[in-house]
């Protein structure tokens, strides 16, 4: 087994989604909300954050690989697009990490193309150091500033993602096998 640091608490984690909840509650107040999460990473983070989100929502999903270092939107191909229709509505992006920026950036412009009525973004973990393109985040849980992180919906190499806490991965092993 890899050796692994905890980043984030369990209860940490929780209370900072609880937050988050109640800032969306209020900025989105009197209206309803698509929330949609990007996976496979940020299923667990949208699970517990709807859950504090005290408003009519529907929630939907997309998967995303990217084409490269260009800049969208043909950069992007959706592996599972959304089933509901963006046009005319307020949209929540949610993700578990930001690095570079892209995918987001190039969501942000899609949904645009279709017409939403308004794309915000919120991510459990920002690392705005890593940031290639310019993009704001609308609700942040965490930012952190290096490491490689899994839990709480991050993986690495699709493992690790069940852990109810955030760990960075280190240690000889880890530099090995990356």
């Amino acid at each position: 087994m890899t050796a692994k640091k905890i980043v984030l608490r369990k209860a940490d984690i929780q209370r900072r989604v609880k937050e988050l909840g109640q800032l969306i509650s209020r900025d989105y107040a009197g209206r309803e909300l698509l929330v949609v999460g990007v996976l496979n990473g940020a299923f667990v983070f949208m699970a517990d954050l709807i859950r504090e989100i005290d408003l009519d929502l529907q929630i939907d999903f997309v998967r995303v690989a990217s084409y490269g270092q260009g800049s969208c939107p043909g950069d992007l191909r959706f592996t599972k697009d959304m089933e509901k229709e963006v046009e005319d509505r307020h949209l929540l992006i949610v993700e578990d990490i930001v690095d570079t920026g892209r995918t987001l950036a190039c969501l942000r412009e899609i949904f645009g193309q279709r017409r939403a009525a308004s794309v915000r973004i919120c991510a459990l973990i920002d690392k705005p150091e890593r940031r290639e393109v310019p993009i704001t985040l609308d609700y942040t849980g965490f930012e952190i500033k290096e490491g490689f992180l899994v839990g709480y919906g991050l993986d690495y190499a699709e493992h690790h993602r069940q852990y109810p806490e955030v760990y960075q991965l280190g240690g000889d092993n880890f530099a090995k096998i990356i």
